[in-house]
């Protein structure tokens, strides 16, 4: 499982990571607690999970100034 930690964007964040599915990875989202957002993966490492999904967030035009943290949990 990995982690995003966001206060805005979350609903965007979602969709964004629930829509990708290339390179052995997919995110599924299952909870969230407080500003965190949970999120299943399917891949072996979740580290690069969490590179991955921090990557695509700053790809966006509004995730380049998101303040944020992706993390593997």
């Amino acid at each position: 499982m990995i982690s995003i930690a966001s206060a805005m964007q979350q609903e965007p964040i979602k969709e964004l990571l629930e829509g990708y599915n290339e390179d052995g990875i997919s995110f599924t989202f299952k909870e969230k607690q407080g500003i965190k957002l949970i999120f299943e993966t399917t891949a072996d490492d979740k580290d690069a999970a969490a590179k991955k999904a921090k990557e695509l967030i700053k790809a966006e035009p509004w995730g380049s100034v998101l303040f944020f943290q992706a993390a593997a949990v």
